[in-house]
């Protein structure tokens, strides 16, 4: 007779049904797992012997097949412990197997039978509620797993609390779900001295969710102002909260089990490979940018990231999603970060100081910045300088506006474009930076005096049309800042400001 124990395996963010079976057969005693299984998956078979052994059960005599259906879909991970175990417990008849007939199942085995957290639970949660089912996860990942909804939960820290609550003689109570803590250092843009000019654009790029690259010599405060963009941005919706916690619980980064509160700022150093960028590798891992999802990505030092790396962003820069395809699989990502980029205008970074500058300047400036290509600089929206800042200003008191009220004025900008996008039946954007072609001409009006200065901009600056509709999108954040319906030359004329054909147009002019 074969048992069936019902598990997950995934791809990507898809989460695909699996069917434990575990069939005992006359012939040498023998411990088989068959279906495509990896390396971890392999292993299993020895935990499962060792967690058994330590409740004070033992295999029986026989030949032990566990097959992993569908056969032809790679299994990877070492989730499949606990259900393989289950799987053989009831074909042994310790527990009636009807107990395992309406629930996932995932966690690791330890040798003394404890039970492992593992990656994932999250997704499986949610899968398993769509299905009406309930799912059996490891004890710390009990508080991710209600996260799901009205499911049933059970979170045993160990094989026998499990099999004594199967039996009767124990309960298990459902997890409390549980949120993650806020941080409590608080990065305040009032710790910023100087740089209003790039506060301001630092408030215009959170407004509408545009990309910004900051262009200054070291020691100018470029890190400084990108670490402080999550404290201005909004909070995330539940539904953009649990989005962002399914990828973090896929990439195994969902700390405690903990629903993440706050929007998500990952700055992965330059010499990162392109995969952990992107996402794939041997088991298809999500890559920096979707760890970013809904939250902000900063690249610092941009020209020295790997040529290959910064090529590879161009699509998800405008798909907002990482599609890996390998020989072996096709897995699609969600990537819906915000980029912030920094870099110094040459290597030494001191062109514009004739007494700091190296020798090789002003040729430097056009070597060190043709590592950026034309089409990512083009998907940038936000281009700015950031100048060294003066002892002067070093010296002066912390400014009295804080984080907090530019969030305030950020949140009210945003709250109009999410009015704007329902009344045009667009609901799913919520931000100027998303919105596109026909829609971006319909949100955007300019009067005559704008849209004059737009267009003879766009001929003498010699923008592409990606480049034109990326003025589109400032310019309308600009206007929803003020507080204004329509865009009038001023705000086309600070849009430009924010628009370069190159980096370093400016210090080379």
């Amino acid at each position: 007779m074969v048992q069936r124990v019902r598990t997950v395996a995934f791809q990507g963010v898809d989460v695909l049904d699996i069917d434990v079976e575990v069939q005992f057969s006359q012939g040498l005693p023998a411990f088989s797992i068959v279906g495509l299984p990896d390396k971890a998956v392999a292993e299993s078979r020895e935990r499962v012997r060792a967690a058994l052994h330590a409740i004070g059960l033992s295999l029986p005599a026989k030949r032990v097949t566990v097959n992993l259906a569908p056969a032809d879909v790679a299994k990877e991970g070492s989730h499949f412990d606990l259900p393989i175990a289950l799987g053989v417990l009831a074909a042994m008849g310790v527990f009636p197997p009807e107990e395992l007939s309406h629930y996932t199942v995932l966690g690791e085995l330890s040798l003394d039978g404890s039970i492992r957290a593992v990656a994932g639970v999250l997704p499986a949660a949610i899968s398993a509620s769509a299905r009406e089912y309930g799912i059996i996860c490891p004890e710390p990942c009990g508080g991710e797993a209600v996260w799901a909804g009205d499911l049933d939960v059970l979170a045993p820290a160990n094989l026998v609390a499990l099999l004594n609550h199967m039996k009767g003689s124990q309960v298990l109570s459902r997890p409390a779900a549980v949120m993650a803590e806020h941080n409590p250092v608080r990065l305040d843009l009032a710790d910023v001295k100087g740089q209003e000019s790039a506060k301001r654009a630092l408030e215009v790029a959170a407004a509408g969710g545009h990309n910004l690259l900051m262009i200054g010599p070291p020691g100018a405060g470029k890190s400084m102002l990108a670490a402080r963009l999550p404290g201005i941005l909004p909070p995330m919706s539940p539904k953009e909260a649990l989005e962002t916690s399914m990828i973090h619980s896929i990439a195994g980064a969902l700390d405690g089990g903990r629903l993440m509160t706050q929007r998500p700022f990952r700055d992965p150093h330059h010499s990162a490979s392109t995969p952990s960028i992107i996402g794939g590798g041997m088991r298809a891992k999500p890559g920096e940018i979707s760890l970013a999802h809904h939250g902000v990505l900063f690249l610092d030092e941009l020209p020295e990231f790997n040529r290959q790396t910064l090529e590879a962003l161009r699509q998800p820069l405008e798909t907002r999603r990482a599609l890996v395809s390998r020989a072996n699989y096709h897995v699609t990502f969600p990537a819906h970060f915000q980029l912030v980029a920094a870099m110094n205008p040459c290597r030494c970074g001191h062109v514009d100081d004739a007494a700091l500058a190296c020798g090789r300047a002003p040729k430097c400036v056009a070597d060190y910045q043709a590592r950026i290509s034309g089409p990512v600089f083009d998907r940038i929206d936000i281009h700015i300088d950031v100048p060294a800042v003066s002892a002067a200003d070093l010296a002066l008191p912390p400014p009295r506006e804080t984080s907090a009220h530019v969030a305030l004025r950020v949140a009210e900008a945003r709250d109009r474009q999410i009015e704007r996008f329902e009344k045009l039946d667009a609901a799913h954007l919520r931000m100027n930076a998303e919105a596109d072609g026909d829609l971006l001409m319909r949100i955007a009006p300019l009067d005559s005096r704008a849209q004059q200065l737009l267009t003879e901009a766009a001929e003498k600056m010699k923008l592409s049309a990606r480049g034109y509709h990326r003025v589109l999108r400032v310019a309308r954040t600009i206007a929803d800042l003020s507080g204004r319906a329509d865009i009038d030359a001023g705000h086309v004329a600070e849009a430009l400001s924010y628009r370069r054909l190159r980096a370093g147009m400016a210090l080379a002019a």
